[in-house]
């Protein structure tokens, strides 16, 4: 994988995994209760049990910084699959609604089987994902092909019919609203470490599969009968692009709730940087989203101390400026 990067490249990803580092320290360090820099460390190297800022950080901000760096990493592989699958430069889990169909499936485990933990919602929101992303494509293809264009507005159709069967469903039971709505604003804070542990089988086998899509995302870039030429299986390519991306949303949405914008963004940021191969973009992506993801937190942690804004709100008031200015650029959606 990393034979193949330029030497710039491969400095730029040194450099974001050495700034990547820096956000994580601070992700240690700071929060409601701020704890010296030299003591976050000196928690990880040297851990005093008798220390309660040694505590607060091996216990809290320790699993929650993890969490977050799990859950960037898998929006930012998903994006960039998402994108180079459909050609589509405003692909995103949440702009195609994948976040909403997972949405729904964490309801139905509420509402009609009684399930009340995220471990037990971690299949329920994999299928969903999975399910939105079947019928966005379905509905958004041409023939045999997805233009970028109808995909953005089929993803945007289901999005809100899945949203309002949603909505349906939490205004009619008060009880799925109580335990649904900790859920779906994105949040660090409700990744225990059991499901973590369980989704990891999932999550490390969508990463994998993306890493090996980046010759074939490559082809496909250059349109479907070159591709072919160079002997890719189109249908396959995009069923096995499929599949990473259910297991990588459905994986971060398991464990931290929908979380947008950050499978949108964080593509473009690489493909600025270092340019349009995939071979570049799918590793630059597990840094770049992480860095974003848990910056976000910091950030949310900081500015109504001794409170704080959810990760999802702050990426989406990060992202929504973003996702405004890409469609003003009019030759990035056309077909």
């Amino acid at each position: 994988m990393f034979s193949v990067l330029t030497r710039r490249q491969l400095g730029l990803l040194l450099g974001a995994v050495v700034l990547l580092a820096v956000v994580v320290l601070c992700s240690l360090a700071f929060g409601a209760r701020s704890v010296p820099v030299t003591e976050a460390w000196r928690s990880l190297v040297d851990p005093d049990p008798t220390s309660s800022d040694h505590l607060v950080v091996r216990d809290l901000r320790v699993p929650r910084t993890i969490v977050g760096l799990a859950v960037g990493g898998a929006l930012g592989l998903a994006g960039t699959v998402m994108q180079g699958l459909t050609r589509n430069p405003l692909a995103d889990p949440g702009v195609l609604g994948v976040n909403a169909g997972a949405a729904v499936g964490v309801v139905v485990a509420i509402n009609v089987f009684g399930i009340g933990s995220a471990l037990g919602w971690m299949g329920f929101a994999m299928a969903g994902a999975a399910g939105a992303s079947l019928v966005v494509h379905l509905l958004g293809a041409r023939g045999r092909h997805a233009s970028p264009a109808t995909l953005a507005l089929a993803g945007a159709a289901v999005a809100a019919m899945l949203t309002a069967v949603t909505t349906a469903i939490l205004l009619l039971d008060q009880r799925t609203l109580d335990q649904f709505r900790f859920w779906v604003v994105g949040s660090l804070t409700g990744g225990e470490d059991r499901v973590l542990a369980a989704v990891s089988p999932f999550l490390v086998a969508g990463v994998v599969l993306a890493l090996l899509l980046g010759p074939t995302l490559n082809a496909l870039g250059l349109g479907d009968d070159v591709a072919v030429s160079l002997g890719h299986r189109i249908e396959v390519a995009r069923a096995l692009g499929l599949l990473a991306v259910v297991l990588l949303v459905g994986s971060a949405v398991s464990i931290a709730g929908p979380i947008g914008f950050v499978g949108l963004v964080v593509p473009h940021v690489a493909r600025s940087l270092g340019g349009p191969d995939h071979r570049w973009l799918l590793p630059a992506s597990i840094v770049l989203a992480p860095l974003l993801l848990v910056g976000a937190d910091v950030v949310g942690r900081l500015v109504v101390r001794p409170g704080e804004l959810q990760v999802g709100i702050v990426t989406a008031l990060l992202g929504a400026p973003f996702f405004v200015a890409l469609v003003r650029r009019r030759r990035l959606v056309e077909s």
